[in-house]
């Protein structure tokens, strides 16, 4: 077994370059069929392995941030970021029941009949807790008094609704009616009319007529094909100014008018609702009217500085939801409600939202709206653009389950930016994003709740199974992506995805990369694996011991992979399955007659997880494994010296700036050309052990394995190399070259070993060609000389 190249492959080979494009949906089957039997072909071309390091550096530069590495956050057992997961619906009325209990939530205040009168009491009780600003809403109910006829344009769940009630009463309506909204606009003025012939034949013939009539039509239905004109409204003016009404017509965002000008609706923030709400309940709990002011101050100011609510104020909730919240506080302010289910709240209002957006019923999202979504949920916080992009292709493998006999319509311009983010309840912001060129800033967007995109792909994976065909399609396309951030976030959804329903996801998805042929699919079932095992996926090393032992070696190379990303978490456990793989390398090589040479695919990978395992936090323990272990059989000291060399050629991450000093170490993948080498990892882990007492044993062992590698035939040649780069850094920065002076007599035992590395020093290049660097000379003169005494081991 020897060691690798000190020269680490590139961290994003031909499978990290520019993707073939897909295979065009709507092509002939034959021409369809070529593009994809061409694609295939040029994939298996480029397909070469990627070594660990570079995946881990994927890993924590393009998870989502909910499910990256070292972030603590994530699902952990019925959590989700910190948050109990798992009381289905929340908490608003009625007890929270794990189990076949269906709770249906009312967010909000119910709504009238479709057409009728609104009760008094509604009107009474909403005004009991509206707030809005004062300056504003006074002079919409000014305008709505001077023009009979009002629009009021608004996002939805923003309190439109009660704002148009509102407005009507503050104009002087002694009662409201609520019209139809799914007429035309071209009909408004006829449903007056009708409404109020309706009202005069229902009073007696001698009775006075009421005060002004306030009509309310919310979210009208206005598109292309049927606008809300001017003439529209100047026909329904006419008839209020008759009858002395008043019409307040609300319309969404996408609502299409000519020429009409709408009032535009600002809401008043969520703080400010909740507190009105629940000053509103409590005045029904004070225990003396005399002092219900007192007590429902006091009581409110204790009940908000609750941390269930802090933490509620500090999501991204929706009015309605507020409005659902105070009932709840009221309740645990009376004892009625426990602090936990209290807590639970947020929670589950956000799996009711996700649960809304998939719905069928007649307000249903459109199913690229729905593709949208769940595009947002797999690249939360990532590039817009390319959560569009691909939301499209998931809209096409929708409409191939929902309609799988018609070609796939993919409409070329959608929606606005603006809007769809509105209806994701997320927001578009610039932010730099890691890509094999360096950090670029680009418009990401993101989840204004960081829980949804969690909570949204369990939903979605677990309620509704007829979607799994088309996502599972969809992700695998993902797997086939040249660019790494659509790879890693494809093996980030499965992780989600394998937390809900492990079988499933293992059936569907994991198993089948993990047995496939080709190294970009292996990559992404490690990656899937080793982030459903951060977020808390049941039975993920027990699965991994089985595929290491098994006879499967594509598969057996995922176990190893996965291994090395979750190894610092069971350092010692980790090491012994390597251990066992190897040794089971060796004897199935000697097993051939002739012996077959050793699977080199296999000995990389086992070497790279050595080498990721020594450059993590648990470096201390996995050194101590190593040293205990190495010299048992040659198995393990090859795996050993090999992992070791690998970790001593990391050199430090690249950095930018004129003033951050040298960029990427040797070793490193896609080096700069303008900075020199930075600091080797395993060089400046023995400075660092070098001058403390109680890590002395650590710069002893380091010494001992370099001193192994320099004096094994199957090794020397390469432990020498990396000297040279070591050199190399050397010359570039100082505290490299004190760390290897310090290091270099350490390393000569016997005579031989100080006529090698003076060899070295003599006779090295420098870079590109050129002669050794003055720094080896330096260096020379801290060797000892043959036949002088040498330094012993302690």
């Amino acid at each position: 077994m020897s060691a690798p190249d000190t020269a680490a492959p590139p961290a994003n080979p031909a499978p990290n370059g520019p993707s073939a494009p897909p295979a065009d949906p709507n092509a002939p089957p034959q021409q369809g069929q070529a593009q994809a039997e061409e694609q295939d072909e040029g994939a298996e071309e480029q397909d070469r392995p990627q070594d660990a390091w570079a995946s881990r550096r994927e890993l924590a530069d393009h998870a989502p941030p909910a499910l990256r590495i070292g972030s603590g956050a994530g699902f952990g057992g019925a959590l989700v970021t910190g948050d109990q997961h798992g009381v289905s619906g929340g908490r608003v009325a009625g007890d929270v029941i794990m189990g076949s209990k269906t709770e249906i939530w009312q967010l909000g205040p119910p709504a009238p009949h479709a057409s009728g009168e609104v009760p008094a009491a509604t009107l009474e009780r909403l005004a009991e807790s509206f707030v809005a600003d004062e300056e504003a809403f006074g002079a919409l109910a000014d305008r709505l008094r001077e023009e009979r006829v009002l629009v009021v344009r608004g996002a939805a769940f923003t309190g439109r609704r009660t704002a148009a009630l509102m407005l009507l009463r503050r104009a002087g309506a002694t009662s409201v009616r609520s019209l139809l909204r799914d007429r035309p606009p071209a009909e408004l003025a006829a449903q007056l009319d009708a409404e109020q012939q309706r009202a005069e034949q229902g009073r007696a013939g001698d009775a006075p007529a009421p005060g002004p009539v306030g009509y309310v039509l919310c979210d009208l239905m206005a598109d292309r094909t049927r606008p809300l004109r001017e003439p529209h409204l100047l026909a329904v003016r006419d008839r209020l100014a008759a009858h002395d009404g008043y019409l307040v017509v609300t319309v969404g965002p996408t609502a299409v008018l000519e020429e009409v000008d709408p009032a535009g609706w600002q809401p008043p923030s969520v703080a400010e609702v909740l507190t009105a709400h629940l000053t509103a309940q409590l005045r029904a709990l004070a225990p003396d009217p005399a002092t219900c002011e007192e007590y429902t101050g006091r009581e409110s100011a204790r009940l908000l500085a609750l941390p269930a609510v802090t933490g509620f104020l500090a999501r991204d909730h929706q009015l309605r939801e507020a409005a659902a919240f105070a009932p709840a506080l009221a309740r645990h302010a009376a004892g009625g409600l426990p602090a936990d289910e209290l807590g639970a709240f947020s929670l589950g209002a956000l799996e009711s939202q996700v649960r809304e957006w998939f719905e069928e019923d007649e307000a249903a999202l459109p199913l690229r709206d729905k593709a949208f979504l769940i595009s947002l949920a797999a690249f939360d916080g990532g590039p817009y653009a390319l959560t569009a992009e691909l939301s499209d292709r998931l809209y096409a493998e929708l409409l191939r389950t929902q309609r799988p006999h018609a070609p796939a319509d993919v409409p070329v311009f959608g929606t606005h930016i603006g809007k769809r983010l509105q209806l994701a309840r997320a927001e578009r912001r610039q932010a730099e994003e890691a890509t094999e060129w360096g950090p670029v800033r680009q418009w990401v967007a993101a989840f204004r709740d960081d829980r949804a995109a969690l909570v949204l792909l369990r939903e979605l994976w677990t309620a509704h199974p007829s979607a799994r065909p088309a996502l599972v399609r969809w992700l695998r396309a993902l797997a086939e992506d040249g660019r790494p951030l659509v790879r890693t976030r494809a093996a980030a959804t499965t992780a989600v995805l394998a937390h809900a329903d492990l079988p499933s996801a293992m059936a569907l998805l994991i198993e089948e990369w993990a047995a496939s042929p080709r190294y970009r699919h292996r990559m992404v079932a490690a990656s899937a694996l080793a982030l459903a095992h951060f977020v808390g996926a049941p039975n993920v090393p027990r699965i991994l011991d089985g595929w290491s032992q098994g006879e499967d070696r594509p598969m057996r190379w995922v176990a190893i992979r996965t291994h090395a990303l979750i190894g610092p978490e069971r350092p010692a456990g980790t090491l012994r399955v390597l251990r066992t793989v190897v040794r089971k390398e060796y004897e199935e090589s000697r097993r051939e007659d002739p012996p077959a040479p050793l699977d080199e695919a296999m000995v990389e990978e086992l070497a790279g997880a050595v080498e990721l395992l020594l450059l993590s936090e648990a470096r201390e323990t996995v050194l101590g494994e190593l040293l205990a272990s190495y010299e048992v059989d040659r198995p393990a000291r090859d795996l050993t010296l090999a992992g070791f060399l690998r970790a001593c050629g990391r050199g430090a991450e690249p950095r930018t700036g004129p003033e951050s000093g040298p960029g990427p170490g040797p070793g490193d993948e896609g080096p700069d050309e303008e900075h020199p080498p930075g600091r080797p990892l395993v060089l400046d882990w023995y400075r660092e052990a070098v001058g403390g007492p109680a890590t002395a044993w650590v710069a002893h062992g380091l010494t001992r394995l370099w001193r192994a590698a320099l004096g094994d035939s199957l090794h020397s040649r390469d432990a020498l190399e990396v000297l040279r780069l070591w050199v190399l850094a050397a010359g570039h920065r100082q505290d490299v070259e004190w760390a290897l002076a310090a290091l270099l007599p350490a390393l000569v035992a016997e005579p031989e070993d100080a006529l090698r590395l003076a060899h070295l020093l003599r006779t090295m290049p420098g870079e590109d060609g050129a002669p050794p660097p003055p720094v080896a000379a330096r260096l020379l003169t801290v060797v000892p000389a043959a036949g002088h005494p040498v330094p012993q081991p302690r």
